[in-house]
């Protein structure tokens, strides 16, 4: 679906008002602008300034008090940073995210590999067991996340693992976009793929080699990289036989 022109203005206000809370130029507790002002400032209309409202509200960055106007949510600039599923729906959203988890994920491979349990071990192999026996979307996505999840614990910082649950819930658009419209067969073919590159940063991590976890790692974003890449170029949402 095309982005009307109200969208985009939208948009724009969501982020324009989002990096004041960052700045703290809006704080907690304070009012936004009025409609008729955000109106005469910016050119738009009233209903492009109650969509951008909306959606701050969703985010939880705005609390509307009747009578009163709106106002910037207790806390707000610790909940600035979001993602929604309609901001990584498309090819270029996903590839921004994974050029953003790249380092991310290269460290928490190399952590995991000089702390991890047993216990650790046995649950990542767990997950590659899953991904591996997968033949649908949504148990390719719930074994991916659980791998990456399990490594995420195995570091021993609980906010490696917290952040890893967030981005993996908004992977689950691009996955979806890039398994569209495939049958059993193709979904397990996707499935054993990635479970090559997991099975490569679960050796490293198993042997406690720190530097091939996080080398292993790093050729994983790539190849997640490229696939998406590649689809950009050919124009399509659906995976490459």
């Amino acid at each position: 679906m095309a982005v009307t022109k109200a969208a985009s203005l939208a948009d724009n206000l969501v982020q324009r008002f989002e990096e004041q809370i960052e700045r703290g130029e809006l704080a907690p507790g304070s009012r936004f602008p009025t409609e008729k002002a955000i109106t005469e400032t910016f050119g738009v209309s009233r209903t492009v300034v109650r969509e951008a409202y909306s959606r701050l509200a969703a985010r939880g960055l705005l609390i509307s008090r009747r009578g009163s106007g709106a106002y910037v949510a207790e806390g707000a600039q610790y909940r600035a940073f979001q993602l929604t599923a309609e901001e990584v729906s498309a090819i270029d959203d996903v590839l921004k995210l994974l050029e953003m988890r790249m380092g991310f994920e290269v460290e928490m491979a190399g952590l995991a590999a000089q702390r991890r349990t047993e216990d650790d071990l046995a649950e990542i192999r767990r997950t590659l067991a899953v991904m591996d026996a997968s033949t649908d979307v949504d148990a390719s996505v719930v074994a991916d996340a659980a791998f990456h999840a399990a490594i995420a614990r195995a570091t021993g910082n609980t906010y490696f693992l917290r952040f890893t649950q967030f981005l993996g819930v908004r992977l689950v658009p691009s996955r979806r976009l890039y398994l569209q419209g495939s049958d059993a067969k193709k979904h397990q073919r996707y499935a054993r793929t990635i479970n090559r590159d997991h099975e490569a940063i679960y050796a490293a991590i198993e042997a406690g080699d720190a530097t091939a976890a996080r080398r292993a790692a790093r050729h994983h974003m790539m190849k997640s990289m490229q696939r998406y890449a590649k689809l950009k170029a050919t124009g399509t949402s659906h995976a490459p036989d």
